[in-house]
């Protein structure tokens, strides 16, 4: 299901080509591309409620809005984001690339993908999705971008 979102998000949403809406159109060329039916099914499930966050209604515990938190996480989130993971979480909270209403809908995003093993490289691209998704967030948007891609150049200090 991951590999399905990411290819995706790099073919459609972050190269920012028209998006398919046409979800028999879209599930007929992500099976071409190789993909399976209940896998395709699981993705565009797993993207639609990642829309489905913007609604304040549906998930009041996002409209929280407090200065400091600290997060306590789950046996079952802890099993699938590692320290490494929630460290890297706090980092982006501490550089206000996260808030909190976007850490919570990482976090939601990440416990529903269909996997046993997960890497802070899927976090980076769960989180890059999340904050494409939320309106006003293009700033942090951009700022994971640089995170991601630009490498560094010699020593870091």
């Amino acid at each position: 299901m991951f590999d399905i979102l990411m290819y995706l998000f790099e073919n459609y949403i972050h190269s920012e080509a028209e998006v398919m809406v046409d979800h028999d159109i879209l599930t007929d060329e992500l099976t071409r591309a190789g993909f399976h039916q209940d896998e395709i099914y699981k993705a565009l499930t797993w993207l639609e409620k990642l829309a489905a966050l913007q609604d304040t209604d549906a998930y009041p515990y996002l409209t929280r809005v407090g200065r400091k938190s600290f997060r306590i996480y789950t046996s079952e989130e802890k099993q699938l984001l590692d320290v490494e993971c929630r460290g890297f979480l706090l980092f982006l909270e501490q550089v206000n690339v996260l808030d909190f209403t976007t850490r919570e809908m990482v976090i939601d995003r990440v416990m529903e993908l269909d996997t046993k093993f997960f890497t802070i490289d899927d976090l980076k691209w769960v989180v890059l999705m999340v904050l494409f998704n939320v309106p006003g967030k293009e700033s942090a948007y951009s700022q994971m971008e640089d995170l991601i891609f630009d490498e560094q150049e010699g020593p870091s200090h």
